[in-house]
């Protein structure tokens, strides 16, 4: 099987599961994520601060590459099912509130896409210094097709 785009993958989790902890979430996607590609890379665990809504806990934080022959539309799918499969319910939740996953497309090889379903580069990813900092761990010459910046820039802008 050939695997014609890399795609960065930020996922988090701040509430324990059945499945586990925060960490054990997370390994759990990772594991998810093999049937949609070929996973090449996770990055360290980051514990971070919640951004925007407040009021919950902290959240633990990873990116992860992916290959894969999926679309990405195809591969937002995948993720959205995962989350799903994990008992992430999106449509009772705060937005930007507490969650067991949360599993965003950050960047799909050098697709720019602005679609009701789907933006590529993901649309804040400029300003979460928690995606930035586990994307840049893994592939720091990673480039942003949009600001054409690779992810290492795009880390040192924040700390400007």
């Amino acid at each position: 099987m050939t695997f014609p785009a890399t795609a960065a993958v930020a996922l988090g989790s701040n509430l324990d599961s059945s499945a586990g902890d925060r960490a054990a979430n997370l390994r759990l996607a990772i594991e998810h994520l093999k049937a949609l590609g070929r996973v090449t890379a996770v990055s360290s665990f980051y514990d971070t601060a919640p951004v925007g809504y407040l009021d919950q806990p902290r959240f633990l934080n990873a990116a992860a590459l992916i290959e894969t022959a999926l679309s990405p539309l195809e591969l937002l799918a995948g993720l959205l099912d995962i989350e799903r499969r994990m008992g992430r319910d999106r449509s009772v939740t705060v937005a930007k509130g507490p969650r067991i996953i949360d599993l965003d497309l950050i960047l799909f090889g050098s697709a720019v896409i602005g679609s009701e379903s789907l933006t590529l580069p993901h649309p804040a990813m400029r300003e979460r210094r928690f995606v930035l900092e586990p994307l840049a761990e893994i592939a720091p010459e990673m480039v942003d097709p949009v600001t054409g910046h690779t992810i290492s820039q795009l880390v040192a802008a924040l700390a400007t």
